[in-house]
């Protein structure tokens, strides 16, 4: 049942993000977390345009008024660690010009020796799409296939050439190249978007959302991967949104992963049971400093990995 874990890194307004990333990137993985986590948010339309997840009437959680770019996130964390893994989960990967996105990578991946994730997605937001201005909202599945494109060409041996439909590059050295190929996880929500994963990408990135339901992905998945002919493993890295109480939740209502990290470890162990890859933390709003996302994180880790997991 030994799984990796990984940890959301500080993104919110709670944090000072140049002095609180490193600090808990370098914490964390001394506490033994194995990869290190951002997300994407661009802005907080006010007033609201559109509900949380595009659900009407449903609003955005407060945590989203102000989150620090991913990548310049990932960045700060690189030289406070060694070993950790440096993911995303994820970039909505249509928001970005492809080559730009591709060369950040690229570089990111060769400053840290090798330990980039890269989690894309379409996202939902029609303001953030708006503000971009690289590509409306209807067409963002295909620029994600796109970015998918030109990251393995950049990513890949030069001279570099590619002509698609944001991109046009005739001949061209593109560097510096990332240490080793960068690992794409990809969500799976629709027909459509299994098939991008099991026919071009690296891994699954799903949302933890009650153990049976994770397993029957998870066997949807696989049974489609072996319809396809896909011979090559699929990566698994599960995202865990934490809803944090101190003491133990007793509703009735209780979600999963919602109460006291007793409840948490009691929920992550029937999800690792499904024989999944790696899980990674999301705090969310429930520390109000680094320090207290420290303690939550190392108190979390051990009681896991005391329960066996």
């Amino acid at each position: 049942m030994a799984v990796r874990l990984g940890l959301g890194l500080p993104q919110a307004s709670q944090y000072d993000i140049g002095r609180d990333v490193p600090d808990v990137a370098r914490e964390a993985e001394r506490i033994g977390y194995e990869s290190l986590w951002v997300f994407e948010r661009a802005l907080f339309p006010e007033p609201a345009t559109q509900g949380l997840y595009g659900m009407e009437g449903v609003p955005w959680p407060d945590t989203y008024r102000n989150v620090a770019e991913p990548l310049v996130t990932l960045t700060l964390a690189v030289a406070a660690t060694e070993r950790a893994r440096l993911g995303t989960s994820v970039l909505v990967a249509p928001l970005h010009g492809p080559f730009q996105l591709a060369r950040m990578l690229g570089t990111l991946d060769a400053a840290s020796g090798g330990r980039v994730v890269a989690g894309f997605g379409t996202g939902w937001s029609l303001d953030e799409y708006a503000a971009a201005g690289v590509a409306p909202f209807a067409e963002r599945g295909q620029v994600l296939d796109e970015v998918l494109d030109v990251c393995r060409a950049v990513w890949g041996p030069d001279p570099v050439s590619f002509d698609g439909h944001l991109t046009k590059m005739a001949s061209a050295v593109v560097g510096p190249k990332p240490a080793r190929p960068i690992p794409i996880l990809l969500p799976a929500f629709s027909k459509k978007s299994l098939t991008r994963l099991v026919e071009r990408g690296d891994g699954w990135h799903p949302i933890a959302s009650g153990a049976e339901q994770l397993a029957a992905q998870w066997r949807q998945v696989k049974d489609f991967a072996a319809e396809k002919g896909r011979t090559r493993p699929i990566e698994t890295v599960v995202r865990v949104n934490l809803t944090y109480t101190a003491k133990a939740y007793d509703g009735a209502d209780r979600r999963p992963f919602q109460g006291s990290v007793d409840q948490i470890v009691t929920d992550l162990a029937a999800h690792a049971e499904i024989g999944l890859d790696e899980f990674f933390f999301e705090f969310g709003d429930a520390a109000r400093n680094a320090a207290e996302l420290k303690d939550l994180a190392a108190e979390l880790y051990e009681a896991a990995r005391a329960a066996g997991i």
